[in-house]
């Protein structure tokens, strides 16, 4: 999952950063609500994790521009506004969730999750193709009941394929998906992440298959549909 955090601390920022890679997010930062602008017009994000009190304007007004343009992307307000009345204000003008600063990494990733769970959004609670389970609330994986012991990444690239299932997802878009967009990613990352879930999936006797399009990207077949 890809997820665009705004915030003027870049102290708080790269904590915030470490803290959910480590849960198998993907994090771009920006500090300003001119550089989320931007961010938005050029990549899609799963989730947007927004400072109120911004150098170049208000946190609500970037939330207010973005339900005026129908992008109900979901909101998630980092502040150290926590008043009632602050809360309100956040939620009436279109947030999705509101967090208190000081928290753990902990409660902002079962947050970003609960939040990418609900209708509409970007995750479901279990994905299943074939023997493969993938629940995406505890980012577990199980073949025929057994558990996989997979990376974050693995996990996300699994989800990505499970999700478009019989599809194949382009290079880019996976890549998207994985890596923020400061991440050093060597050229073969994504052909070496791919090849080692093939491996998890092949040692843990998986019934569905990652196929290589070459010079296109990679689809994921049930067994049905499964292709030599």
């Amino acid at each position: 999952m890809r997820l665009l955090l705004v915030e003027d601390n870049a102290r708080l920022a790269s904590l915030i950063r470490e803290g959910l890679d480590r849960q198998g997010f993907a994090v771009d930062w920006c500090e300003t609500v001119d550089g989320a602008e931007h961010a938005l017009r050029i990549n899609d994000y799963d989730l947007m994790l927004l400072d109120l009190g911004l150098p170049d304007g208000e946190g609500l007004d970037l939330v207010r521009s973005l339900r005026r343009r129908q992008d109900m992307m979901p909101i998630l307000v980092l502040t150290a506004r926590g008043g009632l009345d602050d809360r309100v204000m956040g939620l009436d003008a279109g947030a999705d969730d509101y967090l208190v600063k000081p928290f753990q990494i902990p409660e902002l990733a079962a947050r970003c999750r609960a939040l990418l769970r609900r209708p509409g959004a970007s995750l479901g609670t279990h994905l299943t193709v074939g023997n493969v389970i993938l629940d995406s609330a505890e980012r577990s994986v199980t073949v025929g009941g057994t558990p996989v012991d997979a990376t974050p990444r693995e996990v996300d690239l699994l989800e990505c394929l499970l999700r478009r299932a019989g599809h194949v997802v382009a290079k880019p878009a996976l890549e998207g998906a994985l890596y923020s967009m400061d991440a050093e990613v060597t050229p073969n990352a994504l052909e070496a992440c791919v090849s080692r879930l093939r491996k998890r999936l092949t040692s843990a006797a998986a019934d569905v298959q990652i196929r290589t399009v070459h010079g296109v990207g990679y689809a994921l077949f049930a067994p049905a549909t499964a292709h030599g």
